[in-house]
């Protein structure tokens, strides 16, 4: 606890009496003096080392309001002394997510002139699902219908996929928000009134939307203060979803399940343990498993 100690003295050099407030280091004295200086008053910071201390020094006459000013901030923001640094607050985009574009735009291109036979085995269509065609979940997220709704992915993605991919690793990331999108494809499936087909990626990056918004979840388990700035995050990724995600010409429903999803496995991968999730066997296996499985669904719809 920090306590505000003040007192008057003459300098030697200077005629005028002048008033110190002590702080207990550089960096708090020098908060303090921005205050301070947001309150009109001039404060001179000044190292005392016999007394370990650092100090403010101001004129007598405004050494009540400065004070009070003080008071207040640390008032403000009593038990916020926590400051963790968050992972991926830096806003790295990790450019695995220009590559996974790229392969949409390939597939896209290929199922509009070279192999046009795509859209009809990889599009979502839940009369071909209910007979046992149940990868259409995933390779419906690899097709757009046209080049506008292509771009409007894309360019969004390479934003949130790459946040998320920098954020969890390039597999985990790609995984996630993959296996998010075929859930915002499934929530489609269940809630669409028949007969009803579907396809885009952009169930996959609300589901990276979401991650985003959720990473920083695990900092609860170091401080309950923290929900302040969790929370703050969840409310612009939900904002950010109203935005983009509940055009009345799109697939509401598929975004936000793929939405949801993300919210839930971004908060999954940030409480598990870091060691895990952070090791780079980890992230290597995802990835495996992610081009592997695509690959898969791929072969069993055009087989």
């Amino acid at each position: 606890m920090c306590f505000i100690v003040a007192r008057q003295m003459q300098s030697e050099a200077e005629p005028v009496a002048s008033a110190e407030i002590s702080a207990f280091s550089r960096r708090q004295a020098m908060d303090w003096s921005l205050v301070l200086a947001s309150q009109g008053i001039e404060a001179v910071i000044e190292r005392a080392p016999e007394r370990e201390r650092w100090i403010l020094r101001v004129s007598p006459e405004q050494l009540e309001q400065a004070q009070q000013s003080i008071r207040l901030y640390r008032a403000e923001n009593r038990g916020w002394l926590w400051r963790k640094d968050l992972p991926g607050a830096d806003l790295e985009i990790h450019w695995g997510a220009i590559l996974f574009c790229v392969l949409l735009a390939v597939t896209h291109s290929l199922s509009t002139y070279q192999m046009p036979g795509l859209i009809n085995v990889g599009t979502m269509n839940p009369a071909k699902i209910l007979a046992g065609e149940w990868w259409r979940f995933f390779t419906a997220i690899f097709l757009h219908g046209d080049l506008a709704h292509l771009m409007a992915n894309v360019t969004f993605g390479v934003l949130v996929l790459g946040l998320t991919m920098g954020r969890f690793g390039a597999g985990l990331g790609l995984l996630a928000t993959f296996l998010a999108g075929a859930v915002g494809n499934l929530a489609g499936f269940f809630f669409h009134e028949r007969p009803y087909t579907g396809l885009g990626s952009s169930g996959m990056m609300m589901g990276a939307l979401g991650a985003v918004a959720v990473h920083g979840i695990y900092l609860w388990r170091l401080n309950p203060k923290a929900s302040r700035y969790i929370l703050s995050g969840v409310g612009a990724g939900i904002l950010l979803f109203v935005m983009f995600g509940v055009n009345p010409d799109s697939d509401v429903v598929a975004h936000f399940g793929g939405f949801a999803a993300g919210l839930i496995f971004g908060a999954a991968l940030s409480l598990a343990p870091a060691k895990l999730v952070r090791a780079r066997a980890t992230d290597q296996l995802a990835l495996i498993f992610f081009v592997t499985f695509s690959g898969l669904v791929w072969i069993l719809a055009l087989r």
